[in-house]
């Protein structure tokens, strides 16, 4: 069953709000980091923003791997030692 945390929060004056600890810590941020907002319909998701980054370069990245013709740790070790040898002829 997935781990749902509900809290309400009052919005004040300058639009802020106190994000409670329990939150915080699920997101896996604290005083300084950033954090990236997703509105959908009438739904607002809030992600740590280097998650949410990540999420999005490996979206844009499926597939990649595979037209390159690398599908295992081996065939990316092959790349590098390949790409190694022509830097140094």
């Amino acid at each position: 069953m997935e781990n749902v945390l509900v809290y309400n929060a009052k919005v004040m004056a300058k639009g802020q709000i106190t994000l409670p600890k329990d939150i915080l810590e699920a997101l896996g941020v604290q005083a300084g980091y950033r954090v990236t907002f997703i509105r959908k319909d009438d739904h607002v998701i809030m992600m740590n923003s280097a998650v949410y980054a990540m999420k999005t370069l490996q979206t844009a990245m499926a597939g990649e791997a595979e037209k390159a013709g690398l599908y295992s740790d081996d065939d990316v070790v092959k790349m590098i030692m390949d790409m190694r040898t022509e830097e140094t002829e």
